[in-house]
């Protein structure tokens, strides 16, 4: 089988439109001010974190499920995901009347499993990854008769991510990038297949984790690659090695494909809550980070980005937030040494009051193997306004004689 053979056509891409408009939302393009003015060009946001179960993902699932036949749906699908694509197929199943059983990471979040059993699927814990998960729900498959629904190396799954690519075509019509966050590449490739084939001249970019970055060796070495590492908070990217079919269309119809770090992720996903008032999980801001972190990426006209999704755990939202923020020069940690001696600390509250900090939580220790007799360690974490303000409150420290860690 050709690489060409494998790439979803026109007529494809036509009845998977046809198929999913009753079933999908036609999720909103917004503009982004912030983002514009940060790269100078005019940026919209394409929000697949609203559509149904919260990303992407059931367009796909739905458009393979509802292909099976009547005796295929007998036997059931099952499916392999940490959390996204496991949503799409038990929904996705649940309305076209399937049952459903979707092997998950030991790992996944308690909110993506919730939510999976809640949209009817049976759910198994197995293994500490989701290839892991994946080859579970393969056996499974193999000796049950129920279909594998891959989360994307599959044509239908191509085509129904394609979608999104026809729908970024109708609502921003003079696009001229479009930028898409880059996993198992499903998602990347559906659009791409679809602006190709209307707009050929549109830059298509796919964004990955630098952490968990299977692409950038996958496409020098022209076949699929195992990643070097798998370590990012995006779980909804960590794909270890792309399938045949996505590479076959990245490698054939993408322009480019870049990698952001953690960092640059972190401060995308708070940069997206903030300004655009819109919840993204790490993996659906990976795209946007691309737009701040990498001063040289090349942008043509006008710029559609993809927000994938928006299924992220409270507890990791919490610790990404708090990340995003330490990252933008928010959150300072600083260690003081001031004389042990009544007013000691309160001298020193008093000088980051007037410095306009609002200190968080404050740790006073005598004990510390660095300190001499008289001294005691003052550790404040603090609010700030950014690196200036920082470097402003260090260096008044260090004016008045204090010692600074």
């Amino acid at each position: 089988m050709t690489a060409d053979s494998l790439i979803v056509d026109l007529a494809q891409i036509d009845r998977a439109v046809q198929l999913l408009a009753p079933a999908m939302r036609r999720t909103p393009v917004v503009a982004s001010r912030a983002l514009s003015e940060r790269c100078g060009q005019d940026v919209w946001l394409k929000c697949e974190n609203l559509q149904r179960t919260g990303s992407f993902k059931p367009r796909g699932a739905y458009l393979r499920i509802a292909g099976l036949s009547p005796a295929e749906r007998a036997y059931g699908v099952v499916a392999a995901s940490a959390g996204n694509h496991a949503q799409g197929v038990a929904w996705s199943a649940g309305d076209l009347g399937i049952t459903s059983r979707v092997y998950m990471p030991t790992s996944a979040s308690l909110p993506k499993i919730a939510a999976t059993r809640a949209y009817g699927a049976e759910v198994i814990l197995e293994g500490a990854t989701v290839d892991e998960s994946l080859e579970a729900a393969a056996t499974y498959a193999a000796e049950s008769g129920a279909i594998l629904i891959h989360p994307f190396d599959h044509p239908d799954i191509v085509a129904g991510q394609a979608t999104v690519g026809m729908e970024i075509l109708e609502q921003v019509p003079d696009v001229g990038t479009v930028l898409v966050p880059l996993g198992g590449g499903g998602l990347l490739a559906g659009v791409a297949a679809a602006i190709r084939l209307h707009r050929p001249q549109v830059r298509i970019v796919g964004v990955q984790a630098a952490s968990a970055a299977a692409w950038p060796d996958s496409l020098a070495a022209g076949k699929p690659v195992k990643a070097r590492s798998m370590n990012t908070m995006a779980d909804g990217i960590a794909v270890a090695m792309p399938g045949a079919v996505p590479f076959a269309h990245v490698a054939e119809l993408v322009d480019d494909v870049v990698t952001v770090s953690e960092e640059a992720i972190s401060q995308a996903l708070l940069l997206v809550l903030e300004r655009a008032k819109l919840l993204v999980e790490p993996a659906g801001a990976t795209a946007v980070a691309a737009l701040t972190s990498l001063p040289d990426l090349r942008l043509d006209g006008r710029v559609c980005v993809v927000l994938s999704g928006g299924n992220i755990d409270p507890l990791l939202l919490t610790q990404v937030t708090t990340h995003g923020l330490r990252a933008a020069g928010r959150y300072l940690t600083i260690t003081v040494t001031v004389p042990d001696r009544p007013g000691g600390l309160v001298a020193l509250l008093e000088l980051l009051r007037d410095l306009n900090v609002s200190v968080v939580d404050v740790i006073h220790s005598r004990v510390s193997g660095e300190l001499s007799l008289g001294e005691v360690a003052v550790t404040v974490s603090l609010e700030t306004k950014g690196p200036d303000h920082q470097a402003k409150v260090r260096a008044a420290l260090a004016d008045v004689g204090y010692s600074v860690a």
